[in-house]
């Protein structure tokens, strides 16, 4: 009985080798939302851009694959406090999500928040320079609660004019529906550039860092984002380019 208990069990073990080598590497839920460059849904419904791309080479090399889902932001930090979102690529420090996530050691790059103005329309001093004016804002984008604050002051007088691209609002700051506009400087100058337009004034507000984010609500948070830091490390030593332009 030993001699054919042996061999069948050296089949098994072999047989049970190849299926783990063959298995698929389990995915993680990534959370993202329409932040070209950074991160958008092509004509194909597919998932682009460089923050997601350096998300899913993190993934790969930490054995994990990224399954990608585009999310108002509203949407993605309602995922990101209740677990159904395992990981985001994007801004740390949200007030929404203290306590809700844990945050990677490592930056993979810099966002800043600007004011953008016409020509003819001098820098303000802010928040003095605000008062009473018109700003144009993105629907769907969190801005940073000292912002929001000073936006929903009352003493302020501040009117928010809301619109859904970055193309409209850029429009609407241009015949003067607004006094200045909102926005993230990235995504602001790719549009300007495709639409042929020419630079526009604009003061810096916040400079922020990108990181992977990892919900506190789903399991093996913590290891998860810790295996992500390391292969940030090993690649990064390796020579690979670990920050998004």
């Amino acid at each position: 009985m030993r001699r054919t208990l042996f061999p069948a069990l050296l089949a098994w073990l072999c047989c049970a080798g190849a299926l783990a080598q063959n298995a698929p590497d389990p995915t993680v839920t990534v959370g993202f939302y329409e932040f070209p460059p950074y991160s958008w849904t092509d004509d194909d419904g597919k998932p682009r851009g460089s923050i997601l791309a350096l998300t899913e080479r993190l993934l790969r090399h930490a054995g994990y694959r990224g399954e990608y889902r585009s999310l108002p932001g509203a949407r993605l930090y309602a995922g990101l406090q209740d677990g159904s979102v395992q990981l985001w690529a994007g801004a740390g420090g949200k007030t929404e999500l203290v306590g809700h996530t844990y945050e990677a050691r490592h930056s993979m790059g810099d966002l800043s928040l600007a004011l953008y103005h016409r020509q003819d329309t001098p820098p303000p001093q802010i928040p003095e320079g605000l008062r009473g004016k018109g700003i144009i804002v993105i629907t769907g984008y969190s801005y940073w609660k000292q912002v929001n604050d000073l936006l929903a002051d009352p003493a302020m007088g501040i009117s928010t004019h809301r619109t859904s691209t970055h193309a409209s609002a850029l429009e609407m700051l241009l015949r003067k529906r607004g006094d200045y506009l909102l926005d993230y400087q990235a995504p602001v100058e790719q549009t300007r550039k495709a639409l042929g337009l020419s630079p526009l004034p604009f003061t810096v507000l916040q400079h922020i860092q990108l990181r992977l984010i990892a919900s506190r609500h789903a399991a093996g948070g913590q290891q998860l984002l810790d295996q992500l830091d390391r292969a940030f490390e090993e690649l990064q030593a390796a020579g690979e380019k670990m920050q998004v332009d």
